[in-house]
């Protein structure tokens, strides 16, 4: 009766067992990234699946994702007659899902090529078998049978063609046995390359849901992910010194995450997430005299200093309020300007593609016009060129990152710049290149530069003649920078003589003039100094 009684509760264990299987269920489902907010470093991907679930408990499983992921920033919301129980995330070291077609084709072509290596590899071995039976079967006719002339003479001539045939026949197989290595070498190097952007282990995120009947379910899922960012590339745009300064702000879009981002919505963050957002906390600062036995007491205040803290996702601190831009001709009309509290935000409606790769993906942000004014500036002490520049002004309002710029004048590319805006003031100087018709020339006056001996001392006095001439149609604005010695030694006296009515900084000894010459026009400027010294002393860059 007992052994009886075991028997039925061991039934009811595994029948109970047997309903909870059934009633928890698992099922795996598509999903689609649908918007991807881009950080200086990091990006938030946003995800979204449709399905059905029965009544009950079911685990919904979205494998494939990248192994980069951070599990703690995970986020789930739905639709549906549902309710969230669990978010669990899983690491997987063996699964290909996440292979992308353009892998899968390399793949693919890697082995067709192995197949026609193993075709021509067997070609050439009959090849050899062949030439191996003629080369051991060189006796003719047997010991005792005699042949004619011309029986020996077609034998000759069969071998002759045969073993001929056979040796091209090898050199060919050779050759095509070359360039099938060489292809099958080229397609490994490709595929360790992608393998190196597409991780081989993925990961996926497990959703638990509950519901009392069969229902439809719509899921969106966030997350964030590293090996990914952006950072900002300027075209300044002049088409010629009376139109304003054309500002094309874009992106290169970077990331090597393993997941494909395809015909998604791009946001882009000027938010950096790895610096992370919380305060740090000033703790009181002791003095002490030294004593070894009490440095590690002496310091644990400061080791609670918390300077990272935990990662903040600004995009989920909206500020209520939108700053749209003004509408420029062409990127603008897809692209919205958000002024959020802390950082701003360029979202884009055009989808775009980032794939996972190791070269970047440019994208347009907006276009910007510039009022400039148009002048000439030149250091004949260094260069004597005339340099064309355009000072620009109203740059504030654009949200300018640090970043490297292409300078085009009259459709031409002129070369690189870098804009920063933590060290530009108010107008934005851009250099737009050489302009020889501007002739520019520095000497020094002879009948004015002396070498005297008085006492212990030496005077020396200096003249330099700077003169710019104007061959261009119309008049020009330049500026002339030129300097004169600033002494860091008691010892040494400078003194200037004569500036010829330029801008003098005493502080850096430079000097400025303003001109402005009309077709054809000269202007010349002398400006003198003098310098004292001892005359046991050798001054240095003099």
């Amino acid at each position: 009766m007992i052994l009886t009684m075991k028997r039925i509760s061991l039934i009811l264990v595994l029948f109970g067992l047997m309903l909870s299987a059934v009633a928890q269920t698992e099922k795996q489902v598509d999903s689609k990234i649908s918007r991807v907010t881009v950080f200086l470093n990091r990006a938030q991907v946003t995800r979204e699946l449709k399905t059905r679930v029965e009544a009950g408990r079911t685990n919904l499983i979205l494998s494939g994702l990248t192994a980069n992921l951070d599990q703690q920033s995970i986020q789930v919301s739905g639709k549906g007659a549902i309710t969230i129980l669990g978010i669990n995330h899983n690491q997987n070291y063996l699964s290909d899902h996440n292979r992308p077609k353009s892998l899968q084709v390399l793949y693919d072509s890697l082995d067709i090529y192995r197949k026609q290596l193993l075709q021509e590899q067997h070609q050439k071995e009959v090849l050899n078998k062949e030439e191996q039976l003629l080369l051991s079967n060189q006796k003719i006719g047997g010991n005792n049978q005699n042949l004619t002339v011309n029986e020996l003479k077609a034998m000759a001539d069969f071998y002759r063609s045969r073993l001929g045939d056979i040796g091209t026949g090898k050199i060919k197989s050779d050759e095509r046995i070359k360039k099938i290595n060489e292809r099958i070498t080229k397609l490994n190097q490709q595929i360790r390359e992608q393998n190196d952007l597409y991780n081989r282990n993925t990961s996926e995120i497990v959703v638990s849901v509950s519901a009392d009947a069969a229902t439809a379910v719509e899921l969106e899922v966030n997350y964030i992910v590293a090996n990914a960012g952006w950072y900002p590339v300027y075209d300044l745009r002049a088409a010629n010194t009376r139109s304003p300064v054309q500002l094309n702000y874009k992106a290169n879009v970077f990331q090597s995450t393993g997941e494909e981002w395809k015909n998604v919505r791009l946001k882009l963050s000027t938010a950096n997430p790895s610096l992370g957002g919380v305060k740090p906390e000033l703790y009181s600062w002791y003095l002490d005299f030294y004593n070894p036995s009490a440095i590690y007491g002496s310091r644990a205040p400061e080791k609670k200093i918390m300077l990272r803290g935990v990662s903040s996702v600004p995009a989920q601190e909206r500020a209520a309020d939108e700053v749209v831009m003004e509408e420029a001709a062409t990127i603008s009309d897809f692209t919205q300007t958000i002024q959020t509290s802390l950082n701003t935000e360029f979202d884009i409606s055009l989808p775009y593609t980032v794939l996972s790769a190791s070269k970047p993906t440019l994208v347009d942000i907006r276009n910007h016009e510039m009022k400039a004014e148009y002048l000439y500036s030149t250091a004949p002490k260094l260069d004597q060129d005339a340099f064309l520049l355009a000072r620009a002004t109203g740059w504030e309002e654009f949200s300018l990152l640090p970043g490297e710029a292409n300078v085009f004048f009259e459709g031409t590319f002129v070369g690189k710049s870098y804009i920063d805006p933590s060290v530009i003031k108010d107008t934005l100087s851009i250099s737009l290149g050489r302009d020889k018709r501007i002739v520019v020339k520095r000497e020094k006056l002879k009948d004015f530069t002396t070498r005297r001996t008085i006492g212990s001392n030496i005077r020396e006095a200096f003249a330099w003649e700077v003169s710019v001439r104007n061959t261009k149609n119309e008049a020009v604005k330049i500026l002339v920078e030129d300097h004169v010695p600033v002494s860091q030694n008691s010892q040494i006296e400078v003194t200037v003589l004569d500036v010829a009515g330029a801008k003098y900084n005493k502080d850096t000894g430079k000097l400025v003039w303003e001109m402005n010459l009309q077709p054809n026009e000269i202007k010349k400027v002398v400006f003198k100094y003098e310098v004292k010294y001892p005359k046991d002393k050798t001054i240095s860059g003099l």
